[in-house]
């Protein structure tokens, strides 16, 4: 059996890390992808913020699962140089934070184009920052979203198999429904290379994010069926994306356009983490 631990993105529950702190600790979650922290993106952060984000963190008992970065979340044909350099200077901030895998993506590709045009750029860039990361024993895990190279199950497979194995795969279900592709489809293919899980769901018809379980992203099946093929400890990243209206006089519309809504990020929060409690603990 797998052995499941819970992750979360902190800053869906508030911008302010000792909030952040706070929120994990009440939801019993003793890891963070750290993505945005006091307002300021995780790929901004200096030396010294590094520092006093770890200290913190220390303190409270909480460990990196992952750096939520967004490297290869610009264009294909925006400079590349100078966002591989900033990839490096996060590598350093790494080691401070005491994490080895930073989130990545595959670059956004013009929607009127064939992506099959884009993969030999895409490789050449994703080769330098696998080599940048690798060098420092660090592993580049790639996120399935909607409108870059690996937006779809059987290109992020090319993007793994084209690495030998050397780029991380994250799961992402409701990223999957976004992109039309079933994810129970692409899970069968793609489970024995998954290195963790993002925890969110949605509804095909529409795209609308709902609480894992609640959607069509298969989440109970695939968890289920991972538990069996695995005894080591597998990674599940709770990534709300859940509506928080603005005020209570707006309920009513915010009702009719969204299947689930909350009064505050917390709330959504709290949402968010108990709906994959709930599904770990039906195992």
């Amino acid at each position: 059996m797998a052995k499941y631990i819970m992750s979360a993105f902190a800053d869906e529950a508030a911008s302010n890390l000792d909030e952040q702190i706070e929120a994990l600790k009440k939801e019993d979650v003793s890891k963070i992808e750290l993505r945005g922290v006091d307002g300021t993106s995780c790929v901004d952060l200096s030396i010294e913020k590094a520092k006093e984000v770890h200290k913190k963190l220390s303190a409270a008992g909480i460990t990196l699962s992952a750096l939520g970065s967004s490297y290869g979340k610009i264009s294909i044909y925006d400079p590349f140089e100078q966002h591989l350099e900033k990839l490096k200077k996060s590598l350093e901030v790494c080691h401070i934070l005491e994490c080895d895998k930073i989130r990545v993506f595959s670059f956004y590709l013009p929607k009127e184009e064939a992506p099959e045009k884009f993969r030999d750029e895409v490789l050449r860039r994703m080769e330098k920052m696998i080599e940048a990361a690798s060098a420092e024993g660090i592993l580049l895990a790639h996120e399935n979203e909607k409108g870059i190279y690996g937006d779809t199950d059987d290109r992020c497979i090319d993007l793994y198999n084209a690495f030998g194995g050397k780029l991380g795969v994250i799961f992402d279900p409701a990223n999957y429904i976004q992109c039309g592709v079933n994810p129970k489809t692409a899970y069968e293919k793609q489970k024995d290379s998954i290195t963790y899980f993002h925890m969110k769901d949605a509804l095909m018809k529409d795209g609308s994010v709902v609480s894992v379980g609640n959607g069509d992203g298969s989440v109970p099946y695939i968890l289920e069926d991972y538990n069996k093929k695995t005894d080591a400890e597998v990674i599940l990243t709770v990534e709300p994306h859940l509506h928080v209206f603005n005020g209570l006089n707006n309920l009513q519309d915010e009702a009719l356009k969204h299947k689930e809504a909350y009064p505050d990020s917390k709330t959504a929060f709290h949402a968010a983490c108990s709906a994959v409690k709930k599904i770990i603990n039906n195992l």
